[in-house]
């Protein structure tokens, strides 16, 4: 594993083979976001969807807490903490490749909603998840809630949202929120595991599963096949395509190349 390790470095960036490790590292700070997390944590992740080698992301953080939203005091003193990729450098823009959350400690605000842009979960069973903007007279507006009431039943969602109460994670997990639940200090180990189980696939295949399982929901029901295919179609004419088949019938792993 490479990467930078100094305290003072908000976002730690680490590769290990096909999976890129994203770990917020402000623990003082309960890892709020302010804008020069934002940066580098855009930075890190168009760097992660234009490197072919790079397949799976994973998102974590040092300290107690996962992430504690927006850095107020950062706010208060004039900063805006997004990129052209909104919040925190990720919410509206997330990459086109798999991101996991590997979620120990509160997950709160704008750290739930960072957690909501990535596409599988692991959460420690003492994580928590909440949505308290309204009780600050403010808005979710990173994405929460837009994101949450696809990911669980709609009065759920409602309640979490107009209350501000914490989502434990085993109950998030009951509600599909969370793939694996493990110990505390677990959720990075069994997030790298998961990471190279879809990092094993064809990385065509994954990305091109991944939007259209994100924006098929939203295509018109007559033209879905239609938009299914423009990308399903190169992948099924790649090299990668003749090489899993090639892979399966020689009863071996596949080479993939990304082609």
């Amino acid at each position: 594993m490479t990467g930078r390790t100094k305290s003072d470095v908000p976002l730690l960036v680490a590769d290990e083979g096909p999976v890129r490790i994203l770990t917020l590292n402000r623990p003082a700070e309960r890892n709020a976001i302010d804008l020069a997390t934002a940066t580098a944590i855009d930075e890190a992740v168009t760097e992660f969807d234009a490197d072919p080698v790079l397949r799976v992301a994973i998102l974590a953080a040092n300290g107690p807490a996962f992430c504690a939203g927006m850095d107020l005091k950062a706010f208060l003193r004039g900063e805006r903490p997004s990129t052209v990729r909104g919040f925190a450098g990720l919410v509206e823009q997330p990459p086109a490749k798999p991101v996991i959350a590997a979620v120990e400690g509160a997950a709160v605000a704008g750290g739930f909603e960072l957690v909501l842009a990535c596409d599988l979960v692991v959460a420690a069973e003492t994580a928590f998840f909440a949505l308290p903007e309204v009780r600050r007279g403010l808005v979710a507006a990173g994405g929460g809630l837009l994101r949450l009431p696809g990911r669980m039943p709609y009065h759920l969602a409602m309640e979490l949202a107009l209350t501000g109460n914490r989502l434990a994670a085993a109950d998030a997990g009951r509600q599909g929120l969370v793939n694996r639940l493990t110990p505390p200090g677990e959720a990075l180990p069994a997030a790298l595991e998961l990471a190279r189980e879809v990092g094993a696939c064809g990385p065509l295949a994954v990305t091109a599963t991944k939007k259209i399982i994100q924006d098929g929901p939203g295509w018109p029901r007559d033209e879905a096949f239609g938009r299914q295919r423009v990308l399903a179609e190169p992948v099924r004419s790649s090299a990668d395509a003749a090489e899993g088949a090639l892979a399966f019938t020689e009863k071996r792993a596949p080479v993939w190349t990304g082609k």
